[in-house]
């Protein structure tokens, strides 16, 4: 995709948003969509590897034998590619329009700046905002748990303790007991526990590591494959502990790319992206662009000039238009997607070195369009 093509058509697919409510069905929950087919079964597991694109698997199979014997296809992750959107999508079985997470960071009127979803702080001065942005108001639709547990199926949530009470939690997660994990060791003797305990169970469980090894050294470096080996094994281990009788679905939220230095484009330092510009959020490959009243034309024009070869730039009317965002955006999310956003569809990434010096500095990014990036595995026992 170049930066003058048009957009992926990201729903006409199946994509993480309709992976629960599959799951759900296949437990026997009425009112639930099966696009996936999923065989009926009373107790499922569901496991987000975060950062496991397809593209990248398939290519590094060898180091993956178990994950590569499973049955399964690839699906698309939704827009943008990054961990709190997804996570939001795959626990509201809803696109980013619905929700409302619409990406990494978001403008919210509410706080008056950019917030972080992953911390639920503001951009900057890192302001916790949790009693100012009340998880449950900023996302309220019921979410796959509450509509589990509703259906009378048990349902458990095995996810590193640190979690536990964050307002992304709160927002997306609510519905599960709690069951928070330090290893991979517990996790697998929690997820099958949970598993095993009721007639009807449903059980999500979710590791990091791939995406933070991907992220500091690039997908499919030796680090990350040495990560991708453990991660094999882990499912390994899993299945095998589960048995027969449990089915277990195998996922991600993203995939990744390496941005070298050549291609990092600082947004803060470049007079024709800054200028008319009010703030910046989402991350650098899908950038939200917020501008002064009066300037998103002439802002959008800009951006075009600099970086419209290898990123897509539109406003938020053709975003929303293209579906970006799904088939619905509502009031409260359409605020929350920038005047402009520039998204990336090649090697380019809109960084910046100073007021974001971490996330600059990493080799793995996602949040873009390719199939890289957009492309992750739904596989199964």
């Amino acid at each position: 995709m170049s930066g003058t093509a048009q957009t992926h058509d990201v729903y006409s697919q199946a994509t993480l948003s309709t992976v629960m409510p599959s799951v759900l069905s296949a437990l026997g929950v009425d009112g639930e969509s099966n696009r996936l087919d999923l065989p009926a079964t009373n107790r499922a597991v569901v496991l987000l590897v975060d950062g496991m694109g397809w593209n990248v698997l398939r290519k590094h199979g060898a180091d993956a034998p178990f994950l590569a014997e499973l049955g399964g296809r690839p699906i698309r992750a939704g827009f943008p590619t990054t961990t709190a959107t997804s996570i939001a999508s795959l626990a509201t079985g809803l696109p980013s329009g619905t929700h409302g997470i619409t990406g990494y960071q978001s403008y919210v009127r509410e706080s008056r700046g950019v917030v972080n979803w992953l911390s639920w702080r503001r951009a900057g001065d890192r302001r916790d905002e949790l009693e100012r942005l009340v998880p449950e108001q900023i996302q309220p639709h019921a979410t796959v748990f509450e509509r589990a547990a509703g259906a009378e199926v048990t349902t458990t949530l095995v996810v590193p303790g640190k979690l536990a009470g964050t307002g992304l939690t709160r927002a997306v997660l609510r519905g599960g007991t709690f069951t928070g994990a330090l290893t991979h060791g517990d996790l697998v003797a929690h997820t099958v526990a949970a598993a095993r305990s009721a007639d009807r169970t449903l059980t999500y469980c979710y590791v990091s590591e791939l995406d933070t090894i991907g992220h500091v050294y690039g997908p499919g470096t030796a680090p990350w494959r040495a990560q991708l080996r453990l991660v094999d094994l882990l499912v390994r281990e899993l299945v095998s502990a589960l048995g027969p009788t449990v089915s277990l679905y195998v996922t991600a939220d993203h995939g990744m790319v390496t941005v070298d230095d050549d291609h990092k484009i600082d947004a803060d330092t470049v007079p024709d992206l800054t200028k008319g510009v009010r703030s910046l959020a989402g991350e650098p490959r899908c950038r939200h662009v917020h501008t002064r009243p009066g300037e998103t034309d002439a802002v959008a024009a800009r951006w075009k000039g600099v970086l419209g070869e290898d990123m897509w730039i539109g406003t938020r009317a053709e975003a929303v238009t293209a579906g970006l965002f799904g088939p619905r955006v509502t009031p409260e999310a359409s605020a929350r997607i920038g005047d402009v956003l520039a998204v990336s569809c090649g090697p380019t990434a809109a960084v910046r070195r100073k007021a974001e010096s971490r996330l600059s500095a990493l080799l793995g990014h996602h949040g873009g369009l390719t199939d890289d990036e957009l492309l992750i595995p739904v596989l199964h026992t």
